[in-house]
């Protein structure tokens, strides 16, 4: 006598979960779980025993977590394996543990269900068992009942008191609309003579809103004498028929009748499932339905569909490249820059960067330029500047804006070749399968060789050409251009100009006594008239401006305990600088910053001390008159730089769109074609992929897959009925049990124990076999049976 109602049910939910399994998805049934909540010596694991309903069949087996290897196919041997596992978790003097053993049924003839036997509620420790042992048995039970996914069934026996039943209250705390709670009473065979359960049983005493199932399980001596669960189920209606008490609700009571409750449940929480799974469904068998219809005849050796799908191939290549260089409004990529958007960071942040990081050493530069007017005089002192050494200069700077150029061809082609990669490997989501490269391995390599190959072409006529344009601002060096300040100019320039900013930065002002406050760091301006300083960097609070008229730079020697270095202004005409100081002692961190500094007031017109003589190697001296000519030549030159700078920046992106992007285009929309067709002959070309024929054939079974599990949709809706939930009763005779935890401030919850369901189906069988999972939170506490 099996659980029928169940084995109803089977073989539609199994038909829907292979539908699914077909198309590599699961069907989120989500089956709910089904702990049993009682007492010690309640009858939980018998009332677990009975609802699986059936002895171990010989395609039936059972797995534990804890010895995967090992497959039980006789019930004697689970039990005891459950019973030695929790002599090793918890001990042998019925210690407890939240960890819990589980237990995965394995056969054809049960549903993915979770049954959980939890430890009987006790109140006294025995044995090892903790003080506290009825908090943290509440506490496990509180950890698997209260996920709204449970089924609690709160069992109690018959000959105890129903309004102290802790079942009852603890299943009240976490469902209490009672939508959850199915009452259980056992043990209704062992009741005093002259006494019976009839008004609860009729739910008039003590009411649930689902009300309550009375059992009558297998005696300790039944299950030591092995007796067949069969015959116990027989047994049980025999009693029920026969009790003058419960021959009327005899059909209401006992373990089928709480099957078929349980199954009930199932399958409302089944039929609340199915309008979002047919939903679903019906979204995906539409998006398939175009592409079904475009394979139902396909033939993947016909020639000409190959010579129309290359076509179209190639067609879609050269207009997907062409999107990703120009930019399109469809597919825009949110998360990183491609393509065009890359190619113009580099033509307008790149490769403007790369010529910024070119700026001169300010130090070297005015000694070249001051060579070149010594080398330009030879023996004699010259009074006027020689523009040949501004030409000299000049040039030496723009040979050197080749590397920085050659450089940008570098990065757009490196972008274009990333481009045609991914134009190449371009796949469509889902089963959704027209004609694409990645389909195709030997025309994918082949287009990318063929136009890398011309890419690389191209590059070499583009440097070319860039270097030409370099060349060409060498030959000639035009000081009549509108925006060159030129020599006539620069005095007028330096007038107008004089409140131009040649520097900012942090100085530290070196010799203020301690009695003023000593050494404070500004932040300090340099113009071509003034050197002023602030409180900060907003430059909203000046502290003082001191004119450049007469003044002149000199070192001075780092002091003993400073790590700073530092340079002194001073008054030519013995004037005080600043307040009472003679001169100010300006310090940097490095003698890099130093010299930067230095070089810095020489733009502005103030010099090193005349007598000042430099003896390194690597350093010269000039006198105020060859000064003055430096000046002038290396403003001239910052002038025209910035003219060829400005030129070469427009050309660049304009000489590499002309010769390099747009004319790679033009090859894939023209030309790429015909090369193809020369490099190989078709059939090798369009040589379909592995993967390509797997997804059109998955994508077939997809189809016909959603269109079975829809019509076993229609199957359950149209062979199940819903049952409406029972109408709320007055069950404030039970007390929450929340009063009764917290009255134990700070004793230490137990650790939630680890719950893990897998379905594994077993060979053998046409549809395969399905778990039924039980767990057990391991006790050895009196009175809890495995089931």
């Amino acid at each position: 006598m099996g659980n029928r109602g169940m084995e109803e049910l089977i073989p539609l939910v199994n038909k829907l979960q292979d539908a699914f399994s077909s198309i590599g998805q699961s069907c989120h049934l989500d089956l709910p779980q089904i702990a049993v909540v009682g007492g010690q010596s309640a009858g939980k694991s018998s009332v677990l025993e009975n609802f699986v309903g059936r002895d171990f069949l010989p395609r039936e087996y059972a797995e534990f977590l804890h010895c995967k290897s090992k497959k039980f196919t006789d019930f004697e041997e689970v039990r005891q394996e459950i019973e030695a596992e929790t002599d090793r978790v918890t001990g042998t003097n019925k210690g407890i543990s939240p960890v819990p053993i589980n237990l995965r049924v394995y056969s054809p003839h049960v549903l993915n269900l979770t049954l959980i036997d939890l430890p009987g509620i006790t109140k006294v420790p025995v044995g090892d068992q903790p003080p506290d042992i009825e908090y943290q048995i509440k506490d496990m039970i509180l950890q698997f009942i209260s996920r709204e996914s449970s089924l609690i069934l709160a069992v109690t026996p018959a000959n105890m008191d129903l309004a102290n039943s802790d079942a009852l209250k603890l299943a009240k705390e976490v469902d209490p609309q009672g939508l959850r709670t199915i009452g259980v009473i056992t043990k209704l065979d062992l009741m005093d003579e002259g006494t019976d359960a009839r008004d609860v049983l009729e739910n008039k005493l003590l009411p649930l809103r689902r009300g309550y199932i009375g059992v009558v399980n297998r005696s300790q001596k039944d299950i030591e004498g092995k007796k067949d669960i069969r015959a116990a189920l027989a047994a049980e209606r025999k009693f029920f028929l026969s009790h003058p008490a419960y021959r009327h609700m005899a059909d209401r009571m006992g373990t089928p009748h709480l099957q078929k409750t349980l199954n009930q449940q199932l399958t409302n929480h089944i039929r609340e499932s199915l309008p979002a799974l047919r939903s679903k469904l019906q979204s995906q068998l539409l998006s398939l339905e175009k592409e079904v219809e475009e394979y139902k005849n396909f033939r993947p050796d016909d020639p000409t569909r190959k010579t129309k799908a290359l076509l179209q191939m190639v067609q879609q290549f050269g207009v997907d490249f062409e999107k990703r260089i120009e930019g399109s409004g469809d597919q825009v990529d949110t998360l990183e820059l491609s393509g065009g958007a890359r190619i113009n960071r580099i033509f307008h942040e790149r490769f403007p960067f790369e010529l910024v990081k070119m700026e001169f050493d300010e130090k070297d530069l005015r000694r070249e330029i001051s060579y070149a007017i010594k080398n330009i005089h030879g023996v004699r002192t010259g009074l006027f500047t020689p523009d040949l050494a501004f030409e000299a200069i000049v040039k030496k700077q723009v040979v050197k804006l080749k590397e920085p150029c050659l450089k940008c061809v570098d990065l757009v082609i490196q972008e274009l070749i990333n481009t045609v990669r991914q134009c190449t490997s371009k796949v469509t989501k889902d089963f959704i399968i027209i004609t694409c490269l990645s389909s195709y391995p030997r025309l994918r390599e082949e287009t990318e060789r063929i136009v890398t190959t011309y890419i690389r072409e191209r590059e070499g006529r583009t440097k070319d050409q860039i270097l030409l344009l370099i060349d060409i601002e060498q030959s000639y060096i035009n000081t009549n251009h509108e925006d060159f300040i030129g020599f006539a100019k620069y005095v007028l320039f330096r007038i107008v100009a004089g409140g131009a900013v040649i520097r900012r930065g942090w100085l530290t002002i070196n010799n203020i006594s301690l009695m003023k406050g000593g050494s404070k760091e500004y932040w300090f301006v340099l113009t071509a008239e003034s050197l002023s300083w602030y409180k900060d960097e907003e430059e909203k609070e000046k502290k003082y401006m001191l004119p450049l008229d007469n003044l002149k730079i000199r070192d001075v020697e780092k002091g003993f305990m400073s790590n700073k270095h530092v340079f002194a202004i001073f008054n030519t005409e013995q004037r005080n600088v600043y307040k009472d100081l003679r001169q100010i002692e300006l310090a940097c961190d490095s003698q890099e910053d130093v010299d930067s500094w230095k070089a810095s007031f020489l733009r502005a017109g103030v010099y090193p001390e005349k007598d000042q003589v430099r003896t390194q190697e690597n350093t010269f001296s000039m006198d105020p008159q060859l000064e003055r000519q430096v000046e002038t030549i290396r403003n001239l030159v910052d002038s025209y730089v910035a003219i060829i700078n400005k030129s070469i920046r427009d050309l660049m992106p304009k000489t590499i769109m002309h010769l390099m992007i747009n004319n790679t285009k033009a090859f894939i929309h023209h030309e790429l074609l015909a090369y193809l067709y020369s490099s190989a002959d078709q059939s090798s070309l369009m040589e379909e992929s592995a993967d390509q024929a797997q997804r059109r054939d998955d994508m077939l079974r997809m189809y016909h897959a959603l269109k079975e599990a829809l019509n076993i949709i229609g199957d359950i809706s149209t062979s199940t009925v819903s049952t409406p939930v029972p109408p709320p009763v007055d069950d404030t005779w039970l007390q929450s049990t929340s009063s009764h935890r917290c009255a134990r401030p700070g004793h230490p919850q137990a650790s939630s124990p680890q719950v893990s369901v897998r379905a594994q189906p077993t060979g053998g069988r046409g549809k395969g076999a399905r778990p039924q999972m039980v767990q057990h939170p391991a006790c050895h506490s009196r009175g809890c049976h495995p089931a």
